[in-house]
């Protein structure tokens, strides 16, 4: 399945320049949406139930996947507070610790690291310090990990 702009970005590279390619490109995603075969809301029904289900992601990487691949605003909103309006974020925080095996860190640089996945994998830092905190992670390193966040980057 794919979102109407990940088609229009495919086929783009394809058709002709010019009024042409476009006309070619409007023809074949109204034909495919008069036959049910693309439809935004859909995939991002899909996309999310699949993420939150298997890969036990957060509503923070889903939206920005949604965004990435181009449905609107407002679908990625209805979609997600659907989804994941009753999901106990904490919970489905510790189910993806526990499909990436990872556990209870022993020192600063594992707890930095489970923190960098948390985050990437689209969950709140509030969340994520809870969790830390049930696992007796000390408060130095918790306040070493906000001291990380605060530095400015270089690029």
């Amino acid at each position: 399945m794919r979102t109407e702009t990940d088609l229009r970005r495919l086929m783009q590279k394809r058709v002709e320049p010019g009024e042409r390619g476009e006309a070619a490109i409007e023809a074949v995603v109204a034909r495919l949406r008069e036959h049910c075969y693309l439809d935004d809301a859909a995939f991002a029904e899909t996309y999310a139930r699949l993420r939150q289900e298997n890969e036990k992601l957060g509503v923070r990487r889903v939206r920005q996947d949604l965004q990435q691949k181009g449905v609107g605003s407002e679908l990625i909103a209805k979609t997600l507070e659907a989804r994941y309006g009753q999901t106990n974020e904490e919970a489905l925080a510790r189910e993806h610790l526990e499909r990436k095996r990872l556990r209870k860190p022993e020192n600063e640089k594992e707890t930095a690291r489970i923190m960098r996945r948390l985050v990437a994998a689209g969950f709140s830092t509030g969340v994520i310090y809870k969790i830390l905190r049930t696992w007796d992670v000390p408060e130095e390193e918790l306040a070493a990990l906000d001291n990380l966040e605060d530095e400015p980057r270089e690029e």
